[in-house]
């Protein structure tokens, strides 16, 4: 009984450790975003009207109130004419020339977003075309309609661990286990989730285009 007991508040301590972290993060996103905001001239308003997004979910973003989806990012990159890696890192310089870069493990840029918590790699490497990340899938009911999200670009997922299902539109939902991989367009509605209690991780890398530019820079 005695050990059992101690078991229970080892494992509250931890959780509330995690907790604690989560919180952090999602602080610590918020703050990057609204200095890369303000430093790109923008108000809330215009930020707003350029993502799409209402006033009020970027000013809870920044604010570390919500985490917001890897969808959200996008948008906020793409709205303040930015790579995604300014969104990670608060010290990343706008301009750099390096064109080969390193993450050594466990030691990627940690951001903390809705139902996911992802690692950041290479990231000191700008302008990128694709974002590798190393990402925590949390467990969490069926996907419905609304959790689907979607954006410009083309995904790869590799399970590490855990089992995770992942639900593409027009298709059947599919479970993926460790060492299987799923490639999909990102333009179709799409979702994931762990199913069970265990430690869910994938490696998942997205294709980071900006469309209106490409159409724009591409000759008639």
């Amino acid at each position: 009984m005695e050990k059992s007991s101690r078991d229970d508040a080892e494992l509250d301590a931890a959780n509330d450790d995690w907790e604690a972290e989560r919180l952090q993060l999602r602080s610590d996103l918020g703050s990057r975003m609204k200095a890369v905001r303000q430093a790109c001239g923008l108000t809330l308003e215009v930020a707003a009207q350029r993502s799409g997004l209402a006033l009020s979910t970027i000013h809870k973003i920044e604010n570390g109130r919500v985490s917001p989806s890897y969808e959200n990012l996008v948008r906020i990159a793409r709205a303040y004419d930015i790579g995604m890696e300014r969104l990670f890192s608060s010290d990343h310089e706008a301009h750099q020339t390096t064109r080969m870069t390193v993450t050594k493990a466990g030691q990627g840029r940690k951001v903390r977003a809705k139902h996911f918590e992802y690692e950041v790699l290479c990231n000191a490497l700008a302008e990128k075309k694709i974002i590798p990340l190393v990402t925590l899938v949390e467990k969490r009911a069926p996907l419905a309609p609304e959790d689907l999200e979607s954006h410009a670009g083309e995904e790869t997922l590799y399970v590490l661990s855990g089992r995770i299902e992942l639900v593409v539109e027009h298709y059947e939902p599919v479970v993926l286990e460790p060492g299987d991989c799923a490639y999909f367009d990102s333009t179709l509605k799409h979702g994931l989730r762990a199913l069970d209690d265990d430690e869910a991780r994938i490696f998942w890398a997205c294709t980071y285009i900006d469309v209106d530019k490409k159409v724009a820079n591409d000759p008639a």
